[in-house]
């Protein structure tokens, strides 16, 4: 293999293979080869009764930090709301490309609004709980898949409408016939979401001295800001929080949401600070003080 190659690991699904080739294609900016690598998680093989030390999310990402830490590739591109916020010792984010539209669209299957009566579909219990918080007498069921399935289920039928991230939507080149755009008041997306997040190996200097041309700051900073608030807030998977940073200047402002997974009580807290672990410090700080570890330990359970 060429010494200027950089292997590429990522899941197979149209989504995954899309980021990965973006990040190939910054690479090769820099006058890099990059090759893909497709691996496959026991979350996109549906793997029945699959665990992972890293809850829920750990599923999609687990064979892929293996291969990375076994050296079979030279960096892992996640998207970054499925990469779990604890950090690891021997691996890094190297890079955060600059980050897309983090929103959530609601996709139609025909011309409509969310009207009481619409069924929207939904495996995410953030988004559950924020639709109905926000929009009373819309019913909200179980629906699972990629994109391209879920949409497939929305054109059969299954439901009246589904959400999705904008980001998605847009790194696959689909623009759905009926869509509208949630604003954060309606719906704070999931922490990372329209971000990127290229890990590598912390002691493989060469790889991560090759990814800093790929980081924008601002991207980074608000992403660390997100991923603090989760590890404050007990980290975890498949949580009915929201947050979505953003920097300007030398500011880090960040904004989240915590909610009931019936929509009946919603708790929202935004601060400012320096750094992305102040922001998180405070913004955590008054969602704790307003009650967010019990609902947050209900969701959990025993």
């Amino acid at each position: 293999m060429n010494a200027r190659t950089v292997r590429i690991g990522t899941r197979r699904s149209a989504l995954a293979t899309t980021q990965a080739e973006a990040v190939a294609a910054l690479l090769r900016t820099q006058g890099l080869d990059a090759e893909l690598v497709a691996i496959a998680t026991a979350g996109d093989e549906g793997t029945e009764g699959a665990t992972s030390p890293r809850g829920r999310k750990g599923l999609w990402v687990d064979a892929i930090v293996e291969a990375l830490r076994e050296g079979r590739i030279d960096v892992a591109v996640h998207s970054a709301k499925d990469l779990p916020a604890e950090e690891d010792e021997d691996l890094v984010i190297g890079a955060v490309p600059w980050r897309i539209d983090p929103a959530d669209v609601v996709v139609f299957r025909e011309r409509s609004d969310l009207a009481p009566g619409l069924v929207v579909g939904t495996s995410s219990l953030r988004r559950r709980a924020q639709l109905l918080a926000a929009f009373p007498g819309v019913g909200v069921t179980e629906l699972r898949g990629n994109v391209d399935t879920r949409l497939r289920k929305l054109s059969l039928g299954a439901v009246d409408a589904l959400v999705l991230a904008a980001a998605g939507l847009e790194r696959l080149g689909i623009r759905p016939a009926h869509v509208r755009r949630l604003s954060v008041g309606e719906m704070v997306p999931a922490p990372g979401q329209g971000s990127l997040a290229i890990q590598c190996r912390r002691q493989d200097r060469v790889t991560r001295a090759r990814l800093v041309p790929l980081d924008h700051r601002p991207s980074r900073l608000a992403l660390e800001a997100e991923r603090a608030l989760v590890r404050q807030l007990g980290g975890g998977c498949a949580l009915p929080l929201g947050a979505i940073a953003a920097v300007r200047d030398d500011t880090v402002r960040l904004a989240a949401v915590v909610a009931a997974p019936d929509g009946s009580r919603v708790l929202r807290a935004a601060a400012e600070a320096a750094s992305p672990e102040r922001a998180a410090e405070r913004v955590g700080s008054r969602l704790l003080a307003d009650g967010a570890d019990r609902i947050l330990a209900e969701v959990r359970g025993p």
